[in-house]
């Protein structure tokens, strides 16, 4: 296990170096070195929404400069895990679960 944090809608979500490696090597390698960021949008995001695709996939957005990084994460009940981690400059369209007043 790479890091497990209960993220702000209270789920504890994890992930693997293993697949945090295909992560950050693979699929999107500009988030190489941001693991402590993407993190971070879980514990302390500036936006929580429901993927507009699936119920069950939660992007967890962080304002990062003068992008947003956005943590995927698969809930399954009181649990989840991270499916990927990219950056972005704009928040998909989607119903707001949470939001930093």
């Amino acid at each position: 296990m790479l890091f497990e944090v209960v993220s702000k809608l209270d789920k504890r979500i994890r992930i693997t170096k293993n697949y945090w490696d295909v992560i950050s090597s693979k699929k999107h390698p500009s988030v190489a070195n941001m693991m402590n960021e993407a993190r971070l949008a879980l514990i302390d995001p500036l936006e929580v929404r429901i993927s507009r695709q699936d119920p069950n996939v939660i992007l967890y957005y962080r304002k990062l400069n003068n992008k947003f990084i956005c943590t995927v994460v698969k809930h399954l009940n009181r649990e989840g895990f991270i499916i990927t981690v990219y950056l972005t400059y704009k928040i998909k369209r989607g119903e707001v679960l949470w939001e930093k007043s």
